[in-house]
């Protein structure tokens, strides 16, 4: 009762039969979809021949991708003699047509850019795979600016593509920048592969860092749809495994801004505790424990989230030994993040803003008050219109609600 029937034409597919929809390219246009019945045994490689054909696309540098829940390109169908019931390939799932070949087994096709941290607005150069809004002229993509702290690399980023890389997943960190050294063009030349830090892409910025150069691709678990961006240096680099790159900054006595970044690469064997994080920036800065105070940038919220030696007044064993760890709540710290000096010997203050920051908090403050005013409008038009029609069954009274949970200690 209720449910609504739809008369389409055609036989209907059997109980061995998939029913897809499928379509060119990743950028998926409501209504442009085609549609197929094909058998559930049918190999990758043969779905892909007959959607080729369906299509009248020519050649053979095609692969498939499903599409995932979020309506976007998912996981490349490597397996190429693999059924599609093998592949959990459902009816009414949705395949996409991509351009380009798929690496072969145990290989990468890994998209590469070059990452110059500044305090310019960032330029995308565009890529076939990340074609998203209107190009500005000249066919760069200009990626959205994002306000961060005077300085901080990860506020404002420059990212360039240099092209597509195809390697072994058994090839090192220090073999991939060896090889992307060979897209780079005249104008960004570094001695050698030492002189590059790598790090995955996320979010169109810098996010999880490739730090020992003899590890195996394989052994930072990469995705196919793992992106990389190289860091060039001024100096030779090798990280250890347990070295982690801070960005560190300044801040200007008597003004609310902060001297341009500098890395500090602190060695975490001794544990991630914020005593350990202080004495390493006092040795940097050469001043010190006790004449310096740090803290953590969070530029989504334009807040400093001091870090001080609070955790050695705690009493509670387990709550110290939980909170001395500044990988976790509330610091999150993590390879990139800025840190914020301050020099207790020329200013003795607790504040570590900046007046960007609150004029980032202030247009924080306004878009979320126009939402919440877009809101009440639309629950009061949703009122208005409710008020003309018909009254609804009356709704039964609300009932409390008990949930008994045993003890599974």
């Amino acid at each position: 009762m209720g449910s609504s029937l739809g008369l389409c034409p055609g036989k209907a597919p059997t109980s061995s039969q998939l029913f897809l929809f499928f379509t060119v390219g990743s950028d998926v246009q409501p209504g442009t979809e085609m549609e197929i019945i094909v058998e559930e045994t049918m190999s990758v490689r043969d779905c892909l021949k007959l959607l080729l054909e369906k299509s009248g696309l020519p050649g053979d540098t095609w692969h498939l991708r499903k599409m995932d829940w979020c309506y976007e390109a998912g996981e490349p169908l490597c397996e190429e003699d693999a059924t599609l019931r093998e592949l959990m390939i459902c009816s009414g799932d949705t395949l996409l047509l991509i351009e380009g070949k798929l690496p072969p087994p145990g290989f990468l096709k890994v998209p590469v850019w070059w990452y110059q941290p500044g305090w310019h607005t960032g330029h995308w150069k565009s890529h076939p795979d990340q074609m998203h809004g209107a190009p500005s002229p000249g066919g760069v993509w200009r990626a959205a600016s994002t306000q961060g702290a005077p300085g901080d690399p990860h506020g404002e980023v420059s990212l360039l593509y240099l092209g597509d890389l195809e390697i072994s997943e058994d090839a090192t960190v220090a073999e991939l920048k060896s090889q992307a050294m060979t897209l780079s063009s005249s104008e960004r030349v570094v001695p050698s592969p030492a002189f590059l830090r790598a790090w995955t892409v996320e979010g169109r910025r810098p996010g999880r860092l490739l730090r020992v150069s003899r590890q195996p691709l394989k052994e930072y678990k990469l995705g196919r749809k793992t992106e990389i961006c190289l860091e060039p240096l001024q100096k030779e680099e090798n990280l250890g495994p347990q070295d982690v790159v801070l960005r560190t900054q300044m801040r200007l006595p008597g003004q609310r801004a902060y001297a341009p970044c500098v890395d500090l690469v602190w060695d975490t064997g001794r544990g991630w505790t914020a005593g350990s994080l202080r004495q390493r920036v006092a040795h940097f800065c050469s001043l010190p424990v006790e004449k310096i105070e740090i803290a953590k940038y969070f530029p989504e919220k334009f807040e400093w989230l001091p870090i001080s030696s609070w955790n050695q007044h705690l009493t509670k064993r387990k709550k110290k030994k939980k909170q001395d760890n500044l990988q976790g709540a509330p610091y999150y710290l993590k390879d990139g993040d800025t840190i914020g000096i301050k020099n207790l010997l020329v200013e003795d203050d607790d504040d570590f803003s900046t007046a960007r920051d609150d004029l980032g908090k202030e247009t924080q403050k306004q878009l979320a008050l126009g939402k919440k005013s877009q809101e009440a409008l639309r629950v009061q038009n949703g009122d208005l219109f409710s008020s003309t029609k018909t009254p609804g069954r009356p709704r039964a009274p609300e009932a409390s609600l008990s949930i008994h949970v045993g003890s599974f200690r």
